[in-house]
Formats: structure tokens, C-alpha cells, sequence
């Protein structure tokens, strides 16, 4: 999923309406408006939309979504390669669309009326259509959505499409509302809001909160690039984050989500959000802490990402990168598609190189199955596990070893003191050479003669 201001990355979404085996018809352009958040999970913000249709009933097949570049010069390359993009996607799928609905959703600035906004996307819903078609993709519908209000640019009857636009219906009260509230299908609010839940605090809570992340920078970098006590520091941000992932398991979520996370923040200090955002840039950390992924607890997980995204204040910005992407893995592992684009989408506009992040997007917007990476992981795990207890055995075999056979002086010695043959140069030298005393008399003898004059 992407953010207005990032028009180099698609994402081709299949919702869980693609799998609900309940039928809708779809008759008008008002009912097609209507469908929009049930198709993707939210109310796309500044968006393109494209959703590929196909067979003589026009089945509703792959989506995407683009934020709508500002720039107006940018919209004839942005065009072909949303129509090239909506086209290699399906046939990826293996069916390729037999036209297209297109939607261009974005509200008024302040003080304009909804209509100027139909009429400056004019332009680019026409090119959208010129490419579609130059593809063999006609665009049987092409809406503007704007502050509640809809526009059809493919429709001239102004009896069903007057010039000042019709009102989108209320919502939860359309047939589709109805078919994706049997589906199970949930509207998750507006892109922006769901994006919202991902920035970071501001206010006092920052101020303490970027003090907690200097403080642990100089006193973990050090040790996570020092190869003897990065371990020590993994286990103890796993440690840290098992606890406050505890900790929300044990508080529900509230029906409100904007006043559960602000409940979530305070359940989280600043000093525990420093230790382990700091522990979550080591990769191996990382990729650990990516083993919670499924679960009773995964929801607790995945509101434990999300608050931690949240304590990345300026100028730690960049360190959200790994807990927005591991907040996408773990919807995407347990089958919330909207969540995972969402959030993967913004760990990208926070640090667009974030390998982990590009991986978990391409996968998701192909709609790959995550199950072999959940897969790999539990082997990871599995592996680990026994791993530490054979070393935990091993441990304990040689404390019981060492119980058994106290340490006993030798005969004619003092305690605590060695024997003769033990002391540097005889045979339990420290090097760990065994050497006869005659090689070392050999050897003594010839340092002898060197120093003689």
C-alpha cells in the first residue's frame, strides 16, 4: 500500500471480498461508489484506484491503488504504468480483465467546492482510460469521490448524473454493506486514519521519549556492534518486548481505536520503547522477533509494533522502520490483507531501502501465501530452541561433573597452589604445547650459549 506522495509503488490488493462466495450485482454507478471501501477495507484518501473486471457479468478481480500525484506532468507516465501494472498483475493470476472501473478519490483543500476537484481529475481519468484501452482494457466506468459526493466521467445523462453530483449513500445501509457484513468484511475508516495509528507522539510524551532514545543509543550501539555482548543484547529486547506484549494481551483493545492506542502508550515506557526499538535495528533481533507472527497473542503483538512505531520520534524517525514491517508481517500472517498493505507501505515511506519491508509488500500485493515463510520461521525457532537446551544440558552435566570432584590438593602441595610441571614452560604451559623436559632442557642450554659473549 501506498501514501499519497509515493507514486512509484502500486499495490494490487485482494481483499477477503475476493473470497467471499456471496454474489452482489452491482447495477449503477451509485452502488459502484458504495462498493469502494468494501473493496479495499477503508476509504482510499488522495487515491487511483483500478479494479479489473472480467467475463460478460463483469466478476471483480485484481485492485490497486496509487496515491494521485500532484504533479500534473507526472500523470501520463503514472497512467501507463498503472494500466501495464493492473494488466501484468491479472494475467499473473491467469485472467486477464475484460475492461476496468476506475475511481479517483480525493476531498476538497478548504473553501473549494467538491465539484472543482471533478473537474481539475478530468485530465487524468481520461488518460487513464486512453491507456487502459490502448491495452485492450476499456474502462466501463470511471467515478470522482469527493467530500461524500460522486461524479461519473463516462456518463452524460445528467438525470442520473447531474453536473453538482449525488450523494454517496450512508454508510452500512446498500446491499453491499449488508453482503460484506455477512463476509465478515470490516471498513477500517479512511487511509489516513489507519496511517495515523503509525506516527509518532508528540507533546511531552515525545519530549521524554526522544531523552530515553539518546540515552540508550550511547549505551546499546557500542554493544550491539561489539560481537561479545550483542547477544546479550538481543535476549534482552526479546525479553523487553515479551513483556509488553504480556502486558497488552492481559488489556483488551477498546471499540474505540484511536482511544485504545492512546491507552497503549501509556502501558509503555519510554525507557522500555528505547531499549527495544534500539534492539530491533540489530537484523538477527529483528527477524527473531518476527517468530510472533501468529497465535493467541498475535493481535497483542501486533498492537505492541504499532505503539513502539509510534515512540519513533524525531530525530529516530528511521527507526520505525522495523516495527511498522514487522506490524505488516503479522497482519499479513493472520490474514488481515488492508492492515499488512497499510503498514508496509509505511515502513517504506520511512526508509524505502528497507529490504524485510520490500520483500513482505511484493508478496503480500501478489497475493502469495505467507504460510511458507511462517514455515521457515517456526524451523528457525524450533531449531533455536533445541539448540540452547542441548547448551542448557551441557551446562548443567558439567556444574553436576564439577560437584562431584572437588578440586583436591596434590600431594606434598599447598591448596590453591600448581605443581611444578604445570608452571609456565612444563607441560601444562599455557600455550597448550606439550614438551618433553629434555626439549626444554635442549632449549634452556642453547639460550645459554646465546647469551655467552
Amino acid at each position: 500500500m501506498t501514501k499519497p506522495d509515493e507514486p512509484a509503488r502500486p499495490s494490487v490488493p485482494s481483499t477477503a471480498a475476493e473470497e467471499a462466495e456471496q454474489q452482489v450485482t452491482l447495477r449503477s454507478p451509485a452502488e459502484l461508489a458504495d462498493a469502494l471501501p468494501y473493496l479495499l477495507g477503508f476509504h482510499p484518501d488522495d487515491s487511483i484506484v483500478m479494479v479489473a473486471l472480467h467475463g460478460g457479468r463483469g466478476r471483480f478481480g485484481g485492485r490497486l491503488r496509487l496515491g494521485i500525484p500532484p504533479a500534473r506532468q507526472d500523470w501520463p507516465a503514472i497512467c501507463e504504468q498503472l494500466a501495464e501494472t493492473l494488466l501484468t498483475g491479472s494475467d499473473r493470476r491467469g485472467a486477464r480483465p475484460d475492461g476496468v472501473v476506475v475511481y479517483l478519490c480525493q476531498d476538497p483543500a478548504p473553501g473549494q467546492p467538491a465539484r472543482e476537484v471533478m473537474r481539475r481529475l478530468r485530465p487524468l481519468a481520461q488518460r487513464l482510460r486512453q491507456e487502459c484501452g490502448r491495452l485492450g482494457m476499456p474502462v466501463f466506468e470511471a467515478l470522482c469521490i469527493s467530500d461524500g459526493r460522486f461524479w461519473s466521467y463516462c456518463c452524460p445523462d445528467t438525470r442520473c448524473c447531474p453536473p453538482d453530483g449525488t450523494p454517496v449513500g450512508l454508510p452500512g445501509t446498500s446491499v453491499m454493506a449488508a453482503a460484506a457484513a455477512y463476509a465478515g468484511i470490516e471498513v477500517r475508516g479512511t487511509l489516513r486514519q489507519m496511517q495515523a495509528r503509525f506516527e509518532p507522539v508528540t507533546g511531552a510524551r515525545a519530549d521524554e521519549q526522544r531523552r530515553a532514545l539518546d540515552a540508550a543509543a550511547a549505551e546499546l550501539v557500542p554493544r550491539i556492534l561489539c560481537d561479545g555482548d550483542s547477544e546479550a543484547v538481543r535476549r534482552r529486547t526479546l525479553d523487553l518486548a515479551r513483556a509488553v506484549v504480556d502486558r497488552l494481551h492481559g488489556t483488551p483493545p477498546l471499540a474505540d481505536r484511536s482511544a485504545s492506542d492512546a491507552r497503549d502508550d501509556g502501558l509503555l515506557t519510554a525507557t522500555e520503547a528505547a531499549g527495544i526499538l534500539l534492539g530491533l535495528q540489530d537484523r538477527v533481533t529483528r527477524d527473531r522477533a518476527a517468530e510472533w507472527m501468529e497465535g493467541e497473542r498475535a493481535q497483542a503483538v501486533l498492537r505492541t509494533w504499532r505503539a513502539l512505531a509510534r515512540r519513533c520520534v524525531p530525530p529516530f524517525g528511521e527507526y520505525a522502520a522495523a516495527p511498522v514491517t514487522l506490524a505488516g508481517w503479522v497482519a499479513w500472517s493472520t490474514g488481515d490483507h488492508p492492515e499488512a498493505r497499510v503498514a508496509l507501505g509505511h515502513a517504506l515511506t520511512v526508509d524505502p531501502g528497507y529490504l524485510f519491508a520490500q520483500l513482505l509488500h511484493r508478496a503480500c500485493n501478489q497475493g502469495l501465501d505467507p504460510e511458507p515463510l511462517r514455515s521457515c520461521l517456526r524451523e528457525e525457532q524450533a531449531g533455536r530452541a533445541l539448540h540452547e537446551a542441548a547448551h542448557a544440558e551441557a551446562e548443567r552435566a558439567a556444574t553436576a561433573d564439577r560437584a562431584r570432584k572437588p578440586d583436591r590438593p596434590r600431594p606434598g602441595g599447598r591448596p590453591g597452589t600448581r605443581p611444578r610441571s604445570a608452571r609456565p614452560g612444563g607441560p601444562a604451559s599455557p600455550s597448550g604445547a606439550l614438551r618433553t623436559r629434555d626439549g626444554g632442557d635442549r632449549r634452556a642450554a642453547r639460550s645459554r650459549q646465546d647469551r655467552r659473549p
